[in-house]
This record gives C-alpha cells, structure tokens and sequence, in this order.
C-alpha cells in the first residue's frame, strides 16, 4: 500500500490524537494499565487542543495518510528537551498503527523527520520491538536512562543516539 507524508497542520489535530491514542494502546498495551488508557480516551478534547498550536510549527511533525486519508503514522522531531542532550535534534515520537508496519513507512517517517542528521531518542526499556527498529536505523543505546512522568505511570527509558562522531553502529 501507498502513503503520502506530509507536514501536519493544526486542521489534523483531532485525527492525529486519535491516531496516537490508537498507536499507544497497540504499541504500550502489555506496559501500561488499562486505566492509563481508558484516561487517554477520555482526555482526547483537552489533548486536541493542546496538539493544534503544536501542530502550527516549523519543526518536523509529519503525517502519514493511506489511500483513504486516514493517518496511520507520525513522527515528530527538533530541539532537545533535555539540558544533557548527547546532539541538537531529538526524535520525540514516531507511531505507525499495526496495519501499516512492516510496509517501510516507519524508516520513510523516521527520514522525513531527521533526514540523516545525527539525532537522539528514548525508548521505553521494555519495548524491545522499537529498540530492534531504531538498531536498524543507526541508532545504539548511550547509556542514558530515566523514566515516564507519573502520569505515564514512570515506566522506565533508555537513550539512543546516531551519528555521533566515535559512535559504532
């Protein structure tokens, strides 16, 4: 199947918090709890608005739509968030929903975000399938570590890094 990436604009808001509520559960189902979800259900208003201003950005925050318009990926990238930052670009997200992977669009998303720029990322400990995806991509573990806010229920993460010079891959 065909994708079209693009630049999400604040019009894709709500279809780009469903998408991420969706990716979430599919992705995190077996590391968070069910009421974590059923609170993400349940703030999709407030996290519309908050994402349109977001959306509104020069930074990457691309989209992928299938054949029917409906988004099925997103990644997102730009400054570090964190003063410890091992590079000047930080991969804040990338999601593809389960009918979509294994087609290649998460290595196109993942280009369209950073292009080949040396880059940084956390990834959940326990999430060993996007660790294995980010391998393939050039990234390797730092040793950086540190954990989801409580709200996320402080699950714990781990720091990937590509790029950087006297880094094997």
């Amino acid at each position: 199947m065909d994708y079209v990436l693009r630049q999400a604009t604040p019009d894709d808001a709500e279809n780009v918090v469903l998408m991420h509520t969706a990716a979430h559960e599919e992705s995190y189902g077996h590391l968070l709890s069910p009421g974590f979800f059923a609170e993400r259900r349940r703030s999709v208003p407030e996290r519309v608005a908050r994402r349109r201003p977001y959306l509104d950005a020069p930074q990457p925050r691309i989209i992928a739509e299938d054949a029917n318009g409906e988004i099925v990926g997103l990644a997102d990238a730009g400054p570090p968030r964190h003063e410890d930052a091992p590079c000047p670009l930080e991969l804040y997200s990338i999601f593809v929903l389960a009918r979509a992977q294994g087609t290649g669009l998460g290595t196109a998303l993942l280009a369209a975000a950073l292009g080949d720029a040396p880059a940084y990322l956390w990834v959940l400990e326990d999430n060993t399938k996007a660790q294995a995806f980010y391998h393939r991509q050039g990234f390797t573990f730092d040793g950086g570590r540190g954990h989801l806010p409580p709200e996320w229920e402080s699950v714990p993460e781990l720091r990937m890094v590509r790029g950087l010079p006297g880094q094997y891959t």
